[in-house]
């Protein structure tokens, strides 16, 4: 399992932006997911590797997932942070298309997580 870098986590108040961003190369479709103590692991965002993107309906409007390409990147730009949204976040990817949602098992490559803290 290859293990992804990923970076910019940190603490913001209510209301404010971060961006995160995961290193990688040679994947189809790369993802965010987050997790807090004791909950089960929620799909933030995903894109393929034609651009094609999806969001969970709770960061809708709020949150994009652009990619540099040329650059291997993968960045999770959140806007209009909630307290409620303090957990980690970890980057994913995989070699096959995730348009069809086949949640975090398909993924075989993790990051270590970055925490994200909003303060009210």
């Amino acid at each position: 399992q290859v293990q992804l870098v990923e970076s910019g986590g940190g603490s913001v108040q209510a209301g404010g932006s971060l961006r995160l961003s995961c290193a990688a190369s040679g994947y189809t479709c790369m993802a965010w997911f987050r997790q807090a103590p004791g909950k089960a692991r929620e799909g933030v965002a995903r894109i393929d590797s034609d651009g094609w993107t999806s969001y969970a309906y709770s960061v809708k409007g709020r949150f994009t997932i652009p990619k540099d390409n040329a650059k291997n990147i993968l960045y999770l730009q959140m806007n209009s942070l909630t307290p409620e949204e303090t957990v980690m976040y970890y980057c994913a990817a995989d070699k096959r298309s995730c348009q069809k949602n086949n949640g975090e098992q398909q993924y075989n490559s993790w990051g270590q997580g970055t925490q994200v803290t909003v303060s009210s």
